[in-house]
């Protein structure tokens, strides 16, 4: 069937693995080229096209512990942090 295949990247030079899974994988898709760039490289590559996000920094209305949210915080609505707006959720949905 499909054995494993050692290749080298065409970004960095380096070797990698494509493993017989991958390969079966790559059949049962239809794809018929190899890759050619290791996964740190197809990672890097896939999140430089990845506009970064502005985020802000606001004091959660529970508990006032610092929150980064990824919006401009309006003083009319409240900003929670990561773990008090999972309970507010959490409460919500029993």
């Amino acid at each position: 069937m499909y054995t494993d295949k050692t290749l080298t990247c065409k970004e960095c030079g380096n070797e990698f693995v494509f493993t017989a899974g991958e390969q079966e994988f790559y059949a049962e898709k239809g794809f018929v080229n190899e890759p050619q760039r290791c996964k740190e490289c197809r990672d890097a590559r896939k999140n430089a096209n990845k506009a970064q996000r502005e985020m802000f920094v606001a004091q959660c209305a529970s508990c006032g512990a610092e929150a980064k949210v990824p919006f401009k915080p309006r003083e009319d609505r409240p900003v929670y942090c990561s773990e008090c707006f999972a309970k507010m959720k959490e409460e919500n949905n029993d």
